[in-house]
């Protein structure tokens, strides 16, 4: 916890608190005794992170709170856009690729651990195709 509360005062310090506090709609003074780990008096509530993440960029805070929990904060690359059809076809394809490793892992009757992996990976590249798609219908 502590970790998470250094964070998220160090991100209020280095995002210019004045500035900060104006952008958040708070007092600077307000939110420098809110952000202060070692100040018992004062909290900041769910709202206020939000805000300084929001405003500062900084994730610092989320990333020490994500640790405190035993996981990693990493930032989601954005798929590149395409043409529609082009990612229209590309999706078409991973699902055929997809179809054609089901179909492969079940013509025996048992499924092995080799071809669970395989259809794994194959569902994981109709996901992205899936994503590039979004982004391209997005773009469009």
């Amino acid at each position: 916890m502590e970790d998470f509360l250094r964070a998220t005062q160090s991100a209020v310090l280095d995002g210019e608190a004045k500035v900060l506090a104006s952008k958040m709609g708070v007092p600077h003074v307000s939110l420098l005794q809110r952000a202060n780990p070692d100040n018992d008096a004062h909290r900041l509530t769910i709202e206020h992170l939000f805000g300084i993440l929001l405003h500062t960029g900084d994730m610092r805070p989320l990333a020490a709170l994500a640790g405190e929990f035993g996981f990693d904060l990493v930032a989601r690359v954005a798929p590149e856009p395409q043409a529609l059809t082009a990612s229209l076809i590309n999706v078409g394809k991973e699902v055929a690729d997809l179809t054609i490793a089901v179909h492969n892992a079940l013509a025996d009757e048992h499924v092995s651990s080799l071809e669970k992996a395989q259809i794994k990976v194959e569902i994981q590249h109709v996901r992205q195709s899936l994503d590039v798609m979004a982004a391209s219908v997005k773009a469009a």
